[in-house]
């Protein structure tokens, strides 16, 4: 298949990794600075550039565009790219309101190709390792999980501003809702703080920071999920933990920092005092390059690229290598993997569109009840 990366400061992560791909016979770019496109070319010798997605979609060479743009971008590029007939990717999150979640399932069943959403939180080393743990039934049954999502975007692209923090909660949601196997049926909400005017923006939207209890279908687990932008004195972190009656997992505290997740074991009554005894194990998470085509392995991990010029998004030149793989916990590899596989096999891929659906509109649905003051807003089924 022919892919296109649309947008290149992220996106030019996921440049290589489609052209290693041995299922991918070209890869091509396009954005609209194009000295930025010019450097990304030359590092990784990308001969189709484009110079923005109008033109992308008018070539009927390419079968597939991977979107790496805005988010309030993401609704009318995926149902533009999908009524051309092509094959979707795009990253978190899948829209910003209801009716473009709905507007994107339409379109995509219209086209009959697939769509993707990328979250990487569903293939890193951790999550991979929590899946398999589940699925072998080690955690027993699971009665609570939490999902957090801490990031301060001061000083990012004016469109962070104001943004609800549930609006692009997708990266807490997802591993828990991925793990117990199921999807969300009715959020409530509460906002904390207030915003100072300074990072007041155009959504209406007066809190810093939003936690929610999520009810899922056909199960009694409670789920909670917290997603910060501004005005919390944490470090970043996107993290999920989960307890079963037989074992439990819980993220690291700190990011980067050198720290493996816990792992919890209930033991039997030993007949002597009160409650029931808990090892807790730091487990260094498998790395899973195993699943992925041998080409692209070593995009797992962080090494580095050799080559002339700038990096992919540098504003210098000089530089002779940059780092890269690695990514989100490596789960980028596995993110181009599964759609690459998805679309040559003529299977939905597994974050399909009812999925993505589900899982935006999970935090949509958040910020509702939170306006509300913790209201129960039902999350709408999109099939």
């Amino acid at each position: 298949m022919r892919v296109v990366v649309v947008g290149l400061e992220f996106g030019a992560e996921f440049v290589p990794i489609y052209s290693d791909h041995p299922g991918v016979t070209s890869t091509g770019i396009a954005d609209l600075r194009a000295d930025l496109a010019a450097r990304v070319a030359g590092r990784f010798g990308v001969g189709s550039v484009y110079p923005d997605l109008d033109a992308v979609l008018a070539d009927p060479a390419v079968d597939a565009v991977h979107l790496v743009t805005g988010l309030t971008a993401h609704a009318d590029q995926v149902v533009r790219a999908l009524r051309a007939g092509k094959h979707v990717a795009c990253t978190v999150p899948m829209a910003l309101t209801m009716g473009d979640l709905a507007r994107i399932v339409a379109a995509r069943r219209a086209a009959g190709t697939n769509y993707m959403m990328m979250e990487t939180a569903v293939y890193t080393r951790e999550f991979l390792w929590a899946r398999d743990l589940a699925a072998a039934g080690a955690l027993g049954r699971v009665s609570y999980a939490r999902g957090t999502h801490f990031q301060d975007m001061t000083g990012w692209p004016p469109y962070w501003r104001g943004l609800p923090p549930m609006y692009y909660a997708t990266h807490a949601v997802a591993p828990i809702l991925a793990l117990l196997g199921t999807r969300a049926t009715a959020v409530r909400a509460l906002g904390g703080g207030r915003l100072d005017p300074a990072h007041e923006g155009a959504y209406g939207n007066p809190f810093p920071v939003q936690s929610a209890l999520i009810e899922v279908a056909g199960q009694d687990a409670v789920v909670e999920v917290t997603r910060s932008l501004f005005q919390l004195a944490r470090s970043y972190t996107e993290s999920f933990s989960i307890y079963g009656d037989r074992q439990a997992i819980e993220w690291p505290q700190l990011e980067g920092a050198g720290e493996h997740p816990v792992l919890f074991t209930l033991g039997e009554p030993d007949g002597e005092g009160r409650g029931r005894p808990v090892t807790a194990t730091r487990v260094e998470v498998p790395d899973r390059a195993d699943l992925l085509p041998e080409p692209i392995r070593k995009y797992t991990r962080e090494f580095t690229h050799a080559g002339d010029g700038a990096g992919p998004a540098a504003g210098t030149v000089g530089h002779r290598s940059f780092v890269q793989g690695g990514g989100h916990g490596g789960s980028h590899p596995h993110l181009v993997h599964e759609f690459v596989s998805s679309v040559l096999a003529g299977r939905a891929p597994f974050v399909d569109d009812l999925t993505a659906a589900n899982w935006t509109a999970t935090g949509l649905a958040a910020h509702e009840s939170a306006l509300r003051g913790g209201e129960r807003v039902q999350v709408p089924d999109f099939d």
